[in-house]
C-alpha cells in the first residue's frame, strides 16, 4: 500500500444523522462510490470493507449519539488503496490494538480481525479540540 492518503484521487463524504439508518445509508453509499470509482463490488477487499464501515457507523449510533447528533464518514480510494473514516463528536478513543481486540467480541473486534486479516491499518484521530475523534481504516485493493 504505497498511496498515501493525502493523494487517493476518489474521495467522497457523507453527513448523516446519528440513527439507526445511518448505518444502511453509509453501506449504500459505499457501494455506489465504490462503482463509480470502477471497484467491481465483487473485488475480495470490498465485502470486508463494506461490514467495517457497517460497524463503525453502528458504533458511533450506538455510543455517541448523545453528545454526537451527526456522523461523518468519508471514503476515499486510489489504484491500489482503499480508505475510510468514521467520525463523531464523542471524545472517547477506543483503544484499536488493545488486549480485549484479540479477544473481544463485538463490533471494534470484529473490525480490528478484518483489517489486520486484509493486511490493513486502523488509527483513531482526535479532533484537535479533544471533543470527537475519526477512525481511519486504511485496505489495499
Amino acid at each position: 500500500m504505497s498511496t498515501q492518503l493525502q493523494a487517493l484521487p476518489y474521495r467522497h463524504v457523507l453527513t448523516v444523522p446519528a440513527e439507526p439508518s445511518a448505518v444502511r445509508l453509509a453501506r449504500e453509499t459505499a457501494q455506489q462510490a465504490l462503482v463509480e470509482w470502477g471497484i467491481g463490488l465483487r473485488h475480495p477487499t470490498v465485502d470486508p470493507a463494506l461490514l467495517i464501515v457497517s460497524e463503525l457507523v453502528t458504533n458511533s449510533v450506538r455510543h455517541a449519539a448523545a453528545l454526537s447528533p451527526q456522523v461523518t464518514v468519508i471514503y476515499a480510494a486510489g489504484a491500489d488503496c482503499l480508505a475510510f473514516a468514521v467520525h463523531d463528536r464523542h471524545p472517547y478513543q477506543p483503544p484499536l490494538y488493545g488486549s480485549d481486540t484479540g479477544t473481544g467480541t463485538g463490533g471494534l473486534a470484529t473490525v480490528m480481525e478484518l483489517v489486520l486479516g486484509l493486511g490493513g491499518t486502523a488509527v483513531v484521530r482526535a479532533d484537535a479540540d479533544g471533543q470527537g475523534k475519526s477512525i481511519w481504516i486504511t485496505l489495499p485493493l
